[in-house]
């Protein structure tokens, strides 16, 4: 088990968490994302660029595992 990531942004007031252990690298965050805040890393996505967030939600919305979950996102 690798677990849930967290990552927060303190000038945005926003937090994103990956869970690694349904994440399977698919990448579709990292397509959808408008403001390139994902990367891949070892298989997984991570949060890259945080302060980029638009905070628009597309990146919950692709993943296919559910393993994204956006303080913004409801």
């Amino acid at each position: 088990m690798t677990g849930v990531k967290k990552w927060t942004s303190a000038s945005l007031g926003i937090t994103i968490e990956i869970d690694h252990d349904k994440c399977t690298g698919e990448g579709e965050c990292i397509r959808v994302c408008p403001t390139s805040v994902y990367k891949l890393e070892n298989g997984k996505s991570v949060v890259e660029n945080i302060d980029n967030c638009i905070q628009c939600c597309a990146c919950v919305v692709a993943c296919p595992r559910g393993a994204i979950k956006h303080s913004s996102c409801g």
